[in-house]
């Protein structure tokens, strides 16, 4: 029989294993800037309510900011810093080069902050967390307690974020594995991916589904042609689904009839293990936005920094 000291030591070695490449829950707070700042979020809430008014596209810009950054090393505010002699900026990454955009806002949210706050108080990994569920809840979509505590990276990945942010060619078990590696299941996946519902896609996302997949509606794929032609274009967008300013379900009932804008969303939907609940949030808003939600906040747990790990910028585009 174990004596009371082994056991505990076990305890203590099993601790260690399970938290050595996981961040316990506890480490980020809803209330981690009660005392510290208390406007904090109603001055982000306001700058994003200010943001969408001018340009609705911006939410949706802005939520994938924050998709971008959990997946390459964590919710560590990397995507945001610019190339340096040291620092190789995620910016220029495929996923991001010519397409991510709304760092402007960020500035402008991390300067209305700093001020109210008195300083760098809140970190500008927490800034993007808060400001996707805002752009979400601006544009008609849930709510959720963002948990907080993140503080910033003091580099980039980009060879991380070339290889570990999803890619619009994935087919439905590249998309599995790549989400299984940030920690979040098969429902985040299909959940998360209904991020679709808002915003728009360059033609060089789209041009190889329209041009060569066979699971398209034919006349959805002749009306794309007209935007994305074979050669050139590259930039031209359109909308991920009908409505790109409102946060709905027709994301899922466009996967319905073959007219997912990406070969990745029409993987979703495609006789595979998913088809399920696309047909469930297809049917049932509600549903979807309660379980969006959720995998928003596990996704926003992704290997966040915290305690002494890191640092809070001064400046979202450089470290201090």
């Amino acid at each position: 029989m174990a004596s009371g000291g082994q056991i505990f030591s076990l305890h203590v070695l099993l601790l260690t294993i399970v938290f050595a490449n996981t961040t316990p829950t506890w480490a980020l707070s809803t209330d981690f800037y009660k005392k510290s700042c208390p406007a904090a979020l109603s001055t982000i809430k306001t700058a994003i309510d200010a943001a969408v008014a001018k340009e609705r596209r911006i939410g949706a810009s802005l939520l994938r900011l924050h998709f971008h950054d959990c997946f390459v090393n964590g919710c560590d505010g990397s995507i945001l810093l610019d190339n340096t002699s040291t620092i190789d900026s995620e910016k220029f990454a495929v996923p991001n080069n010519n397409s991510a955009r709304g760092f402007n806002v960020v500035d402008d949210i991390k300067a209305a902050v700093d001020k109210v706050c008195g300083g760098p108080v809140v970190s500008c990994a927490d800034i993007l967390a808060v400001a996707a569920r805002d752009s979400v809840v601006a544009l008609g979509g849930p709510t959720w307690a963002v948990r907080l505590g993140r503080r910033d990276s003091t580099t980039a990945n980009r060879t991380a974020a070339n290889n570990d942010i999803p890619a619009p060619t994935m087919n439905l078990s590249a998309l599995i594995t790549t989400f299984k590696n940030v920690g979040l299941g098969v429902s985040d996946l299909v959940a998360l991916s209904g991020g679709h519902t808002i915003g728009f896609a360059r033609c060089t996302s789209f041009r190889s589904r329209i041009y060569n997949d066979t699971n398209i509606d034919p006349s959805f794929a002749r009306t794309l042609r007209g935007t994305c032609p074979r050669t050139g274009g590259d930039n031209n967008l359109h909308s991920l689904d009908p409505t790109p300013a409102k946060f709905d379900s027709n994301y899922y009932k466009d996967l319905l009839i073959e007219k997912g804008l990406l070969h990745s969303d029409q993987q979703l939907f495609n006789g595979g293990s998913t088809d399920g609940t696309v047909r469930r949030y297809s049917a049932d808003v509600a549903k979807f936005k309660e379980d969006f939600a959720k995998s928003m906040v596990k996704m926003g747990n992704i290997k966040p920094l915290t305690g002494s790990q890191g640092e809070i910028r001064k400046n979202c585009r450089r470290v201090n």
